[in-house]
């Protein structure tokens, strides 16, 4: 999940979004958002999900199995 890790983080640094306001769409807490990023944590496939939708990305982008976002 190190791919996941990592682009979760560009794509929200990308979208000057802060942890706490991405944990609010997410409904869970900036700590676990934390956790996702530092591969802690690995999310639920519903997060997984959402995480795509929130930045119009697939799923296989951000699990690393293709290097285009749409």
């Amino acid at each position: 999940m190190e791919i996941l890790s990592k682009r979760l983080r560009q794509l929200r640094q990308e979208q000057d979004m802060t942890q706490k306001e991405l944990a609010f769409l997410l409904h869970v807490q900036r700590t676990t958002v934390a956790g996702y990023e530092t591969k802690n944590r690995h999310p639920q496939l519903d997060i997984i999900v959402n995480i795509a939708n929130i930045f119009g990305v697939t799923t296989d982008y951000l699990l690393g199995r293709t290097d285009k976002r749409h």
